[in-house]
């Protein structure tokens, strides 16, 4: 082979090796990655304990691609830090996919719902409100024994409204949703307030409710809340990709639907208070 036909074979197998790599690169052979709180239990952190991460293996596993974390605090900017920010190390942007977020969320577009949810009321057992079973229980008990209650909230929630429409603005204990220190998660209300004894009763989000609900030594009930006219408990949550990224929404729709039974396993083993069924029919935002 002369000089000049070796160098236009080498040009050649250069140029296929390259194009093979851009290939794999475009075609799915890139990892998962996603976008996650290292420290928000039970929906993710960094050691992957939560459902949102084993999720994220499923889909991983279902895709044929490694799985990567993008970590930062789920607070204000994390869909600006994360989703919508470029890449250091690759092409594109840090991640790919957030796993959970409203249906219909404006910061991103969003996949069918995965699952249906409600607020809910975590007490102890044995204590001060063994007899309550709704939310009309909560607001129909005894003056004297309501004006005694200490009842934790998330402020900016449906939870505060409806305790100020009920006159119980006093037993109301305000907790900030968005804390600035990333050691602190939202289920502290539960996990330590609560089973500790300075709280009587906690209103939160359904997952942080069901899963907080059973650990610890105290036993506490968990009573899942419904909604009522003019106030919303029950929300629809989906995944959040970018705009303008359809074949990608469009892909991980199908998997919300083919891994729909694995997924709802994974939901009660973290004891996440459901309302119906939602991936099949649903319409994402």
């Amino acid at each position: 082979m002369s000089p000049h036909n070796f160098y236009k074979t080498g040009r050649l197998l250069l140029c296929c090796l390259l194009l093979g790599l851009f290939a794999n690169e475009s075609f799915g052979k890139q990892p998962l990655r996603i976008c996650a709180d290292p420290n928000n239990l039970p929906f993710s952190n960094r050691q992957k304990e939560g459902f949102e991460n084993k999720i994220a293996a499923l889909f991983a596993e279902a895709l044929d691609r490694d799985l990567e974390y993008i970590w930062f605090p789920q607070r204000m900017g994390f869909i600006r830090n994360t989703l919508k920010a470029p890449a250091e190390n690759h092409n594109g942007f840090k991640c790919d996919l957030v796993m959970g977020v409203p249906a219909g969320f404006e910061l991103t577009a969003t996949t069918r719902p995965y699952y249906h949810s409600s607020y809910a009321l975590v007490f102890e057992k044995g204590q001060r409100l063994d007899d309550v079973r709704s939310a009309f229980d909560l607001m129909m008990l005894p003056a004297s024994r309501r004006d005694e209650l200490r009842i934790g909230v998330f402020d900016r929630t449906p939870a505060v409204k409806w305790l100020l429409n009920h006159g119980l603005i006093d037993q109301i204990v305000s907790y900030q949703t968005m804390s600035g220190d990333p050691n602190r998660y939202p289920g502290e209300i539960i996990e330590k307030d609560l089973q500790e004894g300075r709280l009587d009763a906690a209103i939160t989000w359904g997952p942080i409710a069901g899963y907080f609900s059973q650990q610890g030594d105290r036993e506490l009930v968990m009573v899942p809340l419904k909604s009522e006219a003019g106030i919303r408990f029950d929300f629809k949550i989906a995944m959040g990709v970018r705009y303008g990224e359809p074949e990608w929404r469009e892909q991980i729709d199908r998997l919300l639907i083919e891994k729909e039974a694995e997924i709802h396993e994974i939901l009660l083993e973290y004891n996440i208070p459901l309302v119906g069924s939602v991936v099949r029919g649903a319409e994402g935002g």
